[in-house]
């Protein structure tokens, strides 16, 4: 009997833990950032749209994963140990999604210099 529950204890945390990972969809970053010494205004335009669009997908990914978060912590299935490493997982995830989004900025903020001072007047 104890190992029917031991075996529905452990099912039942893997597909929670499937199912974890599978809800958030992790955004995908503007394919490419134009060259700002010979961009067009348009393209830095378009450029700046998109990375604007990933960092609130961003945003709305980190909300996910924070309600998702709050869902396992409700659980009374998972023992605090297995609660911690979720939590850990999580806010690797978070912190990883946060860094690309300013990997991004920060790219197209080099590429607005470079396109301001081709224009400058």
């Amino acid at each position: 009997m104890r190992i029917i529950a031991t075996s529905l204890t452990t099912l039942a945390c893997t597909l929670l833990a499937a199912t974890a990972g599978a809800t958030c969809v992790y955004p995908r970053p503007p394919e490419s950032l134009p060259d700002g010494a010979t961009a067009t205004y348009d393209q830095m335009v378009a450029a700046q749209t998109a990375v604007k669009q990933f960092d609130s997908d961003i945003a709305a990914y980190n909300a996910c994963l924070d309600m998702e978060l709050q869902s396992i912590m409700a659980s009374t299935e998972l023992d605090d140990a297995r609660k911690a490493e979720l939590q850990a997982m999580q806010a690797k995830k978070n912190n990883s999604a946060v860094d690309e989004a300013q990997s991004v900025a920060d790219r197209f903020n080099e590429q607005l210099r470079a396109y301001k001072a081709a224009n400058a007047k």
